[in-house]
C-alpha cells in the first residue's frame, strides 16, 4: 500500500510516495521548476543520458538492487556522451531492471526516484533548489515520526487502561480465596500471557529468551497496531472471562480476533495509522 504526500520546494508542489517504507519523490515535479511542464520530460530525459548520471544510476542500483544487469548498465554506459545516445526513463527501468526510478500512471503520474537519486537530480535543477528540497523532505520525515510516536504513546496508554479493566475482571471471576500475593500474581502473569499469545504468538518469557539484550518487555517494542489490538482483545479477554468460557476458548477466540484486526488495519489505508 502506497501513501502519498506533498512538499513546497521554492514554491513548487513535489509529490512524494512511499511504498514499503521506501520514498520516491517526483522529479517531473521538480523539472517544472526550471521549465514548463511541456519540458520536464526533456529534462529528465537529457539527465539520464549524461554519462556521470548514468555512472550514479549504475553504483546506486549495484549496491541497493541485487537483480541489477551490470551487463546491459555496461553497454549503456559505454554510449553515455555520445551525440547519437539517446536514453529514456522506461527503456533504462527495462533493459536494467532498475528499481531506483520509477512510473507511475493516473492522478499523480510522473517519474518518481529514490530519495537518493532525486537529491542528485536536484542538482540538475540548481544548488539552491536541492538545499530546499532537502530541508523540506527532511521536515516531512520528522512530522511523520512524531506523529508516529504520539501514536505509540495513545494506543500504550489505552492497552494500560484496558489492561486495569482485564485484571479486575480476573480478580472477580478466576482468582480464588486464600491465595499468597506471589500465587495471584503468577494468576495475572497467566493470563498476561494468554493475551501475548494471542497477538504476539508467544509468552513474555519466550520474548525475553529471544530478546536477550533488549530492556522492557515484549508490549514496550508493540507496532501502533499491536497495540491497538492489544486494547481491543484485553477488553474483550474481560468479558470472555466473565462469560465464564475456558483459557482454551478465550485463547483461539482471542486469537482469531487479533489475525482478523490486523488484516484489516494492514489492508485497509483509511484506517492504517503509521
Amino acid at each position: 500500500m502506497s501513501k502519498q504526500k506533498a512538499i513546497i520546494v521554492q514554491n513548487i508542489p513535489v509529490q512524494v510516495i512511499t511504498e514499503n517504507t521506501t520514498d520516491y519523490i517526483c522529479i517531473t515535479d521538480m523539472a517544472n521548476a526550471k521549465e514548463s511542464v511541456s519540458r520536464a520530460a526533456d529534462i529528465i530525459k537529457n539527465w539520464i543520458r549524461n554519462r556521470y548520471t548514468l555512472e550514479f544510476l549504475g553504483t546506486w542500483e549495484q549496491m541497493n538492487n541485487p537483480d541489477f544487469k551490470v551487463v546491459e548498465f555496461d553497454h549503456f554506459k559505454m554510449q553515455a556522451g555520445l551525440n547519437t545516445f539517446v536514453m529514456s526513463i522506461s527503456e533504462w527501468i527495462e533493459k536494467t531492471n532498475a528499481i531506483g526510478i520509477i512510473v507511475k500512471r493516473g492522478r499523480y503520474g510522473g517519474t518518481y526516484a529514490h530519495k537518493d537519486i532525486a537529491f542528485e537530480f536536484g542538482s540538475a535543477i540548481s544548488a539552491p533548489f536541492k538545499l530546499y528540497l532537502i530541508k523540506e523532505f527532511q521536515r516531512l520525515k520528522e512530522d511523520e515520526n512524531d506523529r508516529l510516536n504520539l501514536n505509540w504513546n495513545l494506543n500504550r496508554t489505552l492497552a494500560k487502561i484496558n489492561y486495569r479493566i482485564h485484571t479486575d475482571a480476573i480478580k472477580e471471576n478466576i482468582v480464588p480465596g486464600n491465595l499468597s500475593i506471589e500465587q495471584i500474581s503468577m494468576v495475572y502473569a497467566n493470563e498476561a500471557d494468554i493475551l501475548n499469545v494471542a497477538l504476539f504468538g508467544k509468552t513474555a518469557k519466550q520474548w525475553r529468551k529471544e530478546n536477550p539484550t533488549l530492556g522492557g518487555n515484549i508490549r514496550d517494542f508493540a507496532t501502533i497496531e499491536q497495540l491497538l489490538i492489544l486494547a481491543n482483545i484485553e477488553s474483550l479477554n474481560a468479558e470472555f472471562i466473565k462469560m465464564d468460557l475456558s483459557q482454551e476458548e478465550r485463547l483461539e477466540k482471542l486469537n482469531l480476533t487479533a489475525i482478523s484486526q490486523m488484516k484489516s488495519l494492514l489492508s485497509n489505508n483509511r484506517t492504517k495509522l503509521r
